[in-house]
């Protein structure tokens, strides 16, 4: 009977927002304290536990603390972040640091100073632009005048990366889709792998069967930090272990994927990213220093990459806010079935439009040659739609040949860490307006930024070559499930 119900019946108890599970075990080392027999244990009112014996003498017992490794290294939860507590992504880390930097200014060690660089999404802009009631280029240079007055030497947009990340997702699945006609295995759909929540899932929940599939292209995040440490530092002379480099993001998951391992140089012992600030945290900073981003007197967005580039052209997004066709997570559905459509099929003028399939979340496009359908793209945002994309592709069922997939419903612009709307506003108005701002941002084409080239040409050594795929691109590993007691279903 349950053989013509649809994926959605078949799956059950499934939620977008997933929190750590009791399954979060991290196996540690508590050092033996001698205690007296009858000694009791109180609660402080900064939350820290004492033992307290029976004369009334008062221990202060050693605190169990969980890194983020530990978090992606564990097989338990599948983690959306937004319950844990990640003490080295910290805004109170990053002031650290400009403190620590301020403090070397005054005593005149100039030689120990960081370089300290922020990166910031668009997502973030658009929240906070709507939060303090802004234009989105306001609010974007408000923003990097308030880094500035708090330490930054530099603040950057993401858009190069973004262009870096687009066009390597591009050529990666050009190349799987024509090995389709010489026999070997394609590994089709070829699922995106710039959200890190979507990555982390399908890391421990479906391991080796789905890794293959997904695209081993950088997320943005990520190759804006190789930029920032790797290419930046033979622009301005700054040692990559000088320089601290903060990512503003939309999402709590960013945190994780800034620290994974894959993206840790071990011979210099530095990090791509040193942390992420999210868009709520933001808003927290302004509220406990009794600020409004509106209030906060704007400075330049830099550029300092024509410094290091042989780029005689004009670069029409310097300094400002863009947006790329398709949706606020980037646009790589839009993106790399246009570019199909033209490269293999010869079709520059294709109207490509997603149609809505069982929920606004779930997302079509076809291409049709004489009758046939070549080209099937999808987006699929949430976790009810990807449990049932994989599901299908388990099955064998799964037609497509690309998918966009966000860990979010509605993708990027509703993040996890996006401000969240004031009282009397409904969630879906607030992700509404964040769309709209997005549509209403001047649009950028990757393939026309002349950036890109050169950093191709320049720096990479071209498109495809060993430098250019190890600083674009990233592996995943499958994680292993702990069978202990305690993860046991009863």
């Amino acid at each position: 009977m349950t053989a013509g119900f649809s994926g959605v019946l078949q799956l059950t108890d499934l939620d977008d927002f997933i929190t750590p599970s009791q399954e979060c075990i991290k196996p540690v080392v508590v050092e033996k304290i001698k205690s007296v027999t009858g000694s009791k244990i109180k609660i402080q009112d900064d939350g820290s536990y004492v033992a307290v014996t029976e004369g009334g003498q008062a221990q202060k017992l050693q605190r169990v603390d969980i890194s983020l490794n530990d978090c992606l290294a564990c097989s338990g939860c599948i983690t959306s972040a937004e319950s844990v507590l990640i003490t080295q992504q910290s805004q109170e880390e990053m002031l650290k640091v400009f403190k620590a930097n301020e403090q070397l200014k005054e005593a005149g060690k100039e030689s120990e100073l960081k370089l300290i660089v922020v990166s910031v999404a668009v997502q973030p802009v658009l929240s906070l632009a709507v939060r303090y009631e802004l234009e989105p280029q306001d609010a974007f240079r408000r923003l990097s005048g308030y880094f500035k007055s708090v330490g930054a030497d530099i603040v950057l947009d993401m858009t190069l990366s973004e262009d870096l990340s687009l066009l390597e997702c591009e050529n990666e699945f050009m190349e799987r889709f024509r090995s389709k006609s010489d026999g070997s295995k394609p590994h089709l759909p070829m699922l995106t792998s710039s959200c890190p929540g979507w990555v982390c899932y399908a890391e421990k929940t479906h391991g080796s069967f789905v890794l293959p599939y997904i695209s081993t292209t950088k997320s943005p995040q990520q190759i804006q930090g190789t930029l920032v440490k790797q290419f930046l530092p033979t622009i301005q002379g700054h040692h990559p272990g000088k320089i601290y480099h903060v990512s503003v993001e939309p999402c709590y998951d960013k945190k994780l994927e800034a620290s994974r391992s894959d993206f840790h140089n071990e011979a210099e012992d530095i990090k791509d990213v040193d942390c992420v600030i999210t868009s709520v945290e933001l808003e927290q900073m302004f509220k406990s220093q009794d600020l409004r981003l509106s209030e906060i007197p704007p400075a330049d967005v830099d550029f300092p990459w024509l410094d290091g580039l042989n780029c005689s052209e004009q670069i029409s997004y310097k300094g400002t806010l863009v947006g790329h066709q398709g949706t606020g997570s980037g646009g790589y559905a839009d993106h790399v079935m246009a570019s199909a459509a033209q490269e293999l099929f010869g079709d520059s003028n294709a109207e490509l439009k997603f149609k809505v399939l069982r929920n606004p979340d779930m997302r079509e496009a076809t291409l049709e040659k004489d009758g046939k359908v070549v080209l099937r793209f999808a987006i699929a945002n949430g976790f009810r739609n990807i449990q049932n994309l994989m599901q299908k592709l388990k099955r064998g069922k799964c037609a497509y040949d690309f998918v966009e997939i966000m860990a979010c419903p509605s993708g990027c612009l509703n993040g996890g860490a996006q401000v969240r709307p004031e009282e009397g506003t409904q969630q879906k108005e607030l992700t509404s307006t964040l769309e709209k701002l997005y549509s209403e941002l001047p649009l950028h084409s990757p393939k026309l930024n002349p950036l890109v080239h050169e950093i191709y040409t320049n720096w990479l050594g071209g498109a495809g070559s060993d430098k250019s795929s190890a600083n674009l691109h990233t592996s995943y590993h499958a994680v292993e499930k702990m069978s202990t007691a305690l993860n046991i279903k009863w």
